[in-house]
């Protein structure tokens, strides 16, 4: 089965043409990273307009992983659906403009037997965008690469990292897809903000789920594995969606971070 875009033409462009010229644009905003590939990235999900150039700075990071084929653990919230544990999704590629991305079957067995947190339901993949857009920007800078999507329901992420820890090999990448604050005037925003990346520098795990971003659930999972494994996070881009709209009135704010 393969996964079809379900927001190419709103949340970014539909034509594969004008996507790699938006993305080539982009991602030639964001400075050039150090030679080691970071074990980890957080990016955000908004409509590229509004978060593209925070997450390029992620995704650029990345590009020492191109050619290497890695497998990527895309974690991400579930907006539409409701749904217990966490969900891979039944599908074996999934598809955008810029073609079709091959799931990891075997690591997505791995998981699936390791524990009922994990299920295959499509039903909350198939309207969602948190996973999607970001894959995009992973065929750009890495090429050919293997997916384990994780579109996280209702469930404990803290659990869920014990499960990614005994998985995620060395040569695996994580990448995180959360915004941060929502729809509050742009100087509020940026305190809630400035305390949610404190408490994810200092790697709370717990604490971050305590904090304003939708995907929390995801990124404090993420948090808790660079804990066990000695993995630190470092910013490298934020904004609100009042820096590129011009409206600081309601804004969306976004983050893109590294995990070494």
């Amino acid at each position: 089965m393969v996964r079809k875009p379900a927001v190419a033409g709103s949340f970014y462009p539909a034509d594969p043409k004008q996507l790699s010229q938006a993305l080539g644009e982009l991602l030639a905003t964001a400075p050039s990273p150090p030679a080691s590939a970071p074990r980890a990235v957080v990016a955000p999900h908004a409509g590229y307009a509004y978060s593209g150039p925070v997450a390029a700075y992620g995704f650029r990071a990345l590009e020492p992983l191109a050619r290497r084929e890695p497998t990527v653990f895309l974690m991400g919230p579930a907006h539409y659906l409701a749904f217990e544990g966490v969900s891979t999704g039944n599908f074996g590629h999934w598809e955008t403009p810029l073609g079709r991305v091959p799931v990891d079957i075997d690591r997505i067995g791995e998981l699936l037997e390791r524990s009922p947190i994990f299920t295959s339901a499509n039903e909350p993949h198939l309207p969602e965008h948190s996973l999607e857009v970001e894959l995009p920007f992973l065929q750009t800078v890495l090429g050919r690469f293997k997916l384990v999507p994780l579109l996280f329901g209702i469930t404990d992420p803290l659990a869920v990292a014990a499960h990614l820890g005994a998985l995620v090999r060395p040569e695996d990448v994580v990448v995180v897809s959360t915004d941060l604050s929502h729809y509050h005037p742009d100087d509020v925003a940026r305190r809630l903000d400035a305390a949610t990346l404190e408490t994810a520098l200092a790697l709370d795990a717990t604490g971050l789920l305590e904090r304003e971003a939708c995907g929390r659930h995801p990124w404090a999972a993420l948090t808790a594995l660079a804990a066990s494994r000695g993995w630190r996070p470092e910013l490298l881009a934020y904004a609100t969606s009042g820096d590129t709209s011009g409206d600081r009135s309601r804004v969306v704010s976004y983050a893109a971070l590294r995990y070494d």
